[in-house]
């Protein structure tokens, strides 16, 4: 997750979209390309919901002879947030799409595999990191949770956010974070507080459904003290306060000026919404009897059974289909309170944008209150980071929005949480030939449909084309 792999989405994952799944008792070997990416990324399954547990961080530190672009600190420690269920995860969103409705909410959330002192569990569990008093720390954030994007925060430690996503940032103070599905954020703390316990914690931000459990973990100091009883709970910002997640979000730029595209070859208008299909006699598990959807332009994607970077290179027909719309089929208030029935229904089906080399893109991805289902969506595009020009609440508004666009020093990211009920612009240069899964990273609404394909043409050379296949590919 975040590897841009240049020219070679071979390795990239995805299930029908660049490979085949792995069969029981297969195997498959990556090559994973590194480029320019620098601090904390992450790898995770691309299959059903097996991410879950199938997952684990990727750090790429600076190169021999250069340093981090702020002190080095003293020890880090990785530290990924992830879902829990009681029960098999690929079984439980089978069984919720083959009803169309909802599938469980995660029954905990953890912290390096532990869930922490706040849940009735069967066996006593809870990450601990060890501290000296003056020194500095690094903590790589992951947040592989399934639907949740967490607040995080340490009782008493006021945190410096250095990067996200793989790239760095200027530092920022901050008494907590805002981390979605696929993001990573490093942060700085010194341990500047009187010997003891203190928690680190994170919970969710509210979504339509979310998992309103709380995750624990200790900073321990080393030394000879008396613990407290209980340790000190840090300040987490409510479930719902949006505030909390802009002030946040807004901080972000990058480390200095960066070459963000002004002049756009390829523009894209991209709505986000939960939908429903209908099911015959009103028999599924979703509103009024429907399947539960979701779409991108009110399209909601189809996995296919070959996958498209296949389809696309040996040019099989009947795969896909290339005409994924610029726009909305309909113009209407996105983020009104009460929406009307006509938008419920997406048009299913395999549609994918085409864009040629090198051209520069510019995604306005707006979020809709249909069914009244407006939450923070986390959008992920694989084989690029992209420049997050400017975010906002309501309906963009082209006339007026890009006037504020930050177009001198915004965040290198490679997901983007898009406001709940707002939108956000990002920007980049189609650069890296390939196939490229573009989707939400709350897994139901991946799950759902929402979802499309980025296909980047080769360039005039072989320099600026995709590798090859390898010798050994997945059967489908």
């Amino acid at each position: 997750h975040g590897v841009k792999q240049p020219r070679n989405p071979w390795s990239d994952g995805p299930e029908y979209i660049t490979q085949c799944p792995i069969q029981p008792g297969a195997n498959f070997t990556y090559d994973v390309v590194f480029s320019t990416e620098e601090g904390t990324l992450w790898w995770h399954a691309h299959s059903d919901w097996s991410r879950a547990t199938v997952h684990g961080p990727i750090i790429v530190y600076p190169a021999n002879g250069t340093t981090y672009p702020f002190p080095q600190p003293d020890e880090e420690f990785p530290i990924t947030l992830a879902s829990w269920f009681k029960g098999d995860v690929m079984e439980l969103i089978e069984s919720a799409l083959q009803g169309g409705g909802e599938p469980n909410k995660s029954d905990a959330l953890t912290i390096n595999g532990q869930p922490g002192d706040l849940y009735n569990c069967s066996e006593e569990g809870t990450y601990k990191i060890m501290v000296d008093f003056g020194k500095t720390y690094l903590l790589r954030v992951i947040n592989s949770i399934m639907n949740e994007e967490m607040f995080f925060a340490m009782a008493q430690h006021t945190i410096t956010v250095v990067g996200v996503d793989g790239a760095y940032v200027k530092p920022f103070k901050s008494d907590y974070i805002m981390i979605t599905p696929g993001q990573t954020i490093d942060v700085l703390v010194t341990a500047n507080q009187t010997p003891s316990h203190y928690y680190m914690a994170a919970r969710a931000y509210a979504g339509v459904v979310y998992d309103n459990t709380t995750t624990t973990a200790i900073i321990q100091y080393n030394g000879n003290y008396t613990p407290p009883s209980t340790p000190s709970f840090p300040n987490l910002p409510n479930y719902t306060d949006t505030e909390a997640v802009m002030n946040f979000t807004s901080q972000m730029k990058s480390l200095s000026k960066v070459n963000v595209p002004k002049s756009i070859d390829v523009r894209l208008f991209i709505t986000i919404s939960v939908n429903t299909l209908p099911c015959a006699e009103d028999s599924c598990a979703g509103p009024n009897g429907a399947r539960l959807a979701a779409s991108l332009n009110n399209i909601s994607f189809v996995t296919p059974d070959i996958d498209v970077l296949q389809a696309y290179y040996r040019q099989i027909g009947g795969v896909y289909e290339t005409d994924f719309p610029d726009y909305p089929p309909m113009v209407f208030n996105y983020t009104a309170d009460d929406l009307s029935d006509d938008f419920l229904t997406p048009l299913p089906g395999t549609k994918v944008r085409v864009i040629e080399y090198n051209s520069t893109v510019e995604m306005v991805f707006q979020g809709t209150n249909v069914m009244q289902a407006a939450e923070n969506h986390p959008m992920h595009l694989h084989g690029y980071s992209f420049y997050l020009v400017g975010k906002g609440f309501g309906n963009f508004e082209n006339a007026s929005d890009p006037e504020g666009y930050n177009l001198v020093d915004p965040p290198e990211v490679n997901t983007v949480g898009v406001p709940k009920n707002g939108w956000a612009t990002i920007r980049f240069v189609a650069d890296n030939p390939g196939v490229w899964f573009m989707h939400c990273h709350l897994e139901r609404h991946s799950s759902w449909g929402m979802d499309t394909v980025i296909i980047v043409k080769n360039g005039s050379t072989n320099g600026t084309s995709m590798v090859p296949p390898p010798s050994k590919l997945n059967p489908c």
